[in-house]
């Protein structure tokens, strides 16, 4: 049930296509590299103010354990989603799908066409964008918590202390 709260929360959050603050801008780029910057770009605005916020709140649950790797794999846990090119509502009926027919037809979905393939490309936003992070030159902890964040916690490889912070953060 929480879940679905939080889901309910994200969707009015992004009904309102509002960027992050200048100033949470401006803080995100800097814990950025050049690739992981053109990462952050093609984000939507949304998508970048919702990981301002989980970046910010996991440094404060951290304190002297957050380093600069745990903020940048804040910024871009989710940037696999912009493979897929979805808007708001048709990641809502991605969401859904995927409840209804399981996470597992993600990859099936993702090798068809038009829509179907978007949707499967959004279900399996961990993985690319792990691969995404790979190649803008990422660290080994933000690689691992983008294509992780949606597993069991003992799934992970990043230090539970820090994983579990940034999943509450994510979840907040």
């Amino acid at each position: 049930m929480a879940r679905l709260g939080h889901l309910a929360s994200r969707f009015l959050g992004s009904l309102l296509p509002v960027g992050p603050s200048p100033g949470d801008a401006a803080w995100a780029l800097a814990h950025l590299n050049e690739g992981e910057r053109a990462v952050w770009a093609r984000m939507s605005r949304v998508d970048r103010r919702h990981a301002a916020g989980v970046a910010r709140r996991a440094e404060r649950a951290l304190g002297g354990l957050a380093t600069p790797d745990v903020a940048t794999a804040a910024l871009l846990h989710d940037s696999g989603k912009v493979v897929s090119g979805l808007g708001t509502f048709a990641r809502v009926l991605a969401t859904v799908a995927a409840g209804m027919a399981g996470r597992e037809k993600a990859g099936p979905w993702s090798e068809d066409r038009g829509v179907r393939r978007r949707i499967g490309l959004y279900l399996r936003h961990p993985e690319l964008g792990a691969d995404l992070l790979t190649t803008a030159g990422s660290a080994p902890l933000p690689v691992a918590w983008a294509g992780e964040h949606h597993l069991p916690e003992g799934r992970w490889t990043v230090p539970l202390v820090v994983g579990r912070a940034l999943k509450a953060a994510d979840d907040d």
